[in-house]
């Protein structure tokens, strides 16, 4: 295997360190049940260039045809800086796609851990069985999902919350990141690890888009890593006014058993744009075009030893310096 050389090495230790205590906190053979995973655990990556992170997805065995094997557990810190100038179409797709895949996987299992939770305390609820953890537990998830009430006694509140504490299809993800982002080379992008083209309105906190109109004050959000900014973008599906058709249409695909895809939830869109329909038509459009729905689902999984073995000692080349592939906290979450 080719090593690209202008990428600077990650120590091997580190690696063999990363993985070790990500293997000792897992449960199960491949699925990785990431509510039992400290972040600091989970192995991020800083690739200088496309063709290292391509490298680095060989050393995995991480490609579309072994999608069915599972999806490697790892945080993508920085889009390649070069993946506008990449020639290859297919590439430059492939290296987009795969980066972000693992932290959509990642930030749904969240979102499920936390489904999990609510329904479990929902059941406690009249059985004696509530503990002032529950209702702590539940009062941070009703803040998170912007919503006030009384689950435990108000239907309402309650249909709500089970509304809103759901996935986001990660072909849906996939094709919005592509489509809001360019691929990754947008400036908002680059500067502020925004793929969604989420706003903020507090001054000084975002990036100044050129061409923003006189008068107006809002500003594109900074976030301070990729994870965080789908975490953001699923949480402002999850809560925002604007896409309340978005999770009725998931509802009512759970209500009838049928997968909750991306194609089924674009149509919950028309708000995100101002091109409205014609947005809708084109995120299904790229869905479609690039087989999205085979990302559906994927799961996450554990390299196997022989890989783990493989990216211990050959990571001349794959890293920078500045990532050290273990110790990456994540920063508080942010509600959008």
């Amino acid at each position: 295997m080719i090593v690209d050389q202008s990428i600077v090495s990650c120590r091997a230790s580190l690696l063999t360190l990363a993985f070790f205590l990500l293997c000792t906190s897992l449960t199960g053979p491949s699925q990785a049940d990431t509510s039992l995973v400290d972040f600091e655990e989970i192995p991020s990556i800083r690739p200088e260039t496309t063709n290292g992170l391509q490298t680095f997805f060989q050393t995995l065995d991480y490609d579309w045809a072994a999608l069915e094997d599972g999806v490697p557990l790892l945080i993508l810190e920085n889009i390649p800086h070069d993946i506008d100038q990449i020639a290859s179409i297919k590439t430059k797709k492939h290296s987009f796609f795969m980066g972000l895949l693992p932290m959509v996987l990642l930030a749904n299992q969240e979102i499920q851990k936390e489904r999990r939770d609510v329904q479990l305390i929902l059941s406690r609820h009249g059985t004696g069985q509530l503990q002032d953890a529950d209702l702590e537990r539940l009062d941070k998830i009703l803040k998170r999902y912007g919503l006030r009430g009384h689950p435990l006694t108000d239907h309402r509140t309650r249909s709500r919350l089970l509304r809103r504490v759901d996935i986001i299809p990660p072909s849906l993800v996939l094709a919005q990141a592509a489509n809001e982002s360019a691929w990754g080379s947008s400036r908002f992008a680059r500067l502020g690890n925004n793929l969604f083209g989420e706003w903020t309105y507090k001054p000084g906190t975002g990036i100044i888009p050129a061409g923003r109109p006189a008068g107006a004050t809002y500003e594109v959000r900074k976030f301070s890593s990729l994870y965080q900014s789908i975490r953001s973008y699923m949480n402002n599906l999850n809560r925002n006014g604007a896409y309340r058709q978005l999770r009725e249409i998931r509802e009512i695909l759970r209500d009838s058993n049928q997968p909750v895809t991306g194609m089924a939830l674009a149509q919950g869109l028309a708000k995100y744009s101002q091109r409205g329909n014609a947005y809708i038509v084109e995120i299904q459009a790229m869905i479609r075009q690039n087989r999205l729905m085979r990302v559906n689902n994927a799961s996450l999984r554990l390299p196997k030893a022989e890989t783990r073995k493989i990216i211990s000692t050959a990571g001349s080349g794959l890293f920078s310096s500045r990532s050290n592939m273990i110790g990456h906290r994540l920063p508080a979450r942010q509600d959008p």
